[in-house]
């Protein structure tokens, strides 16, 4: 084969390895049908002290979930990471699972601290949480991680806007919110290494700076 020949043959099997692995990337029906589903269990929820409706958090975790590497399901478990919790408990668990199967429903058991009315104390449930991360699998800490990182960015924007006041949102106030979060870097690190535990630590290293700023 001369030189040339060989050169064009490598680029076409560049391109379509490429190619096959965007093409397996790629979300299906099934994502959208998660999406429009999550919209209408979170449709009239809105965001602690912000009036944002929530939807705008399940679209983020699922962004930063996807631009961390994650497939169709945990995309997916991302979009429904909170439906148990904050919308029906255990008859949401068997929706989820009859609609989009056994991983998903796996992966948003895994993010969720709480599937009763009314939760347990928040400081247990928290404890607990941060615990169950040890031995996690890695979808369910890779959407866990991805919520928690939305959620840090979202405190320290917020904070910078409207200072001491942001903690009034939170049960466990300025001390045990900033607790919660580093505990969980530390828990998540704890896992191995990854690009999104590094950013979360970024971002709530940034967060305690400037909270003791400004306090």
């Amino acid at each position: 084969m001369e030189k040339g020949a060989s050169k064009a043959a490598i680029k076409i099997f560049i391109t379509s390895v490429y190619s096959h692995n965007l093409i397996s990337k790629m979300l299906s029906q099934r994502f959208t049908e998660a999406l429009n589903y999550a919209t209408q269990l979170h449709a009239n929820q809105v965001r602690k002290g912000s009036g944002v409706p929530y939807v705008a958090h399940l679209l983020g975790v699922a962004s930063i979930a996807l631009e961390y590497g994650a497939n169709e399901d945990e995309a997916i478990a991302a979009l429904l990471h909170d439906a148990i919790e904050d919308q029906g408990g255990a008859a949401t668990r068997e929706e989820i699972r009859r609609r989009f199967g056994e991983n998903v429903t796996a992966i948003v058991d895994g993010c969720t601290d709480a599937d009763t009315t009314p939760k347990p104390p928040w400081r247990s449930r928290k404890e607990i949480y941060i615990a169950h991360l040890a031995t996690a699998s890695p979808s369910i800490l890779l959407v866990s991680a991805a919520d928690k990182l939305y959620n840090a960015q979202s405190i320290l924007r917020d904070y910078r806007i409207l200072g001491e006041s942001v903690w009034q949102r939170f049960q466990g106030g300025k001390e045990g919110t900033l607790w919660y979060y580093r505990a969980l870097v530390i828990a998540f690190q704890k896992t191995g290494s990854n690009p999104l535990f590094d950013e979360l630590e970024r971002v709530v290293a940034e967060l305690e700076v400037l909270t003791s700023l400004y306090a």
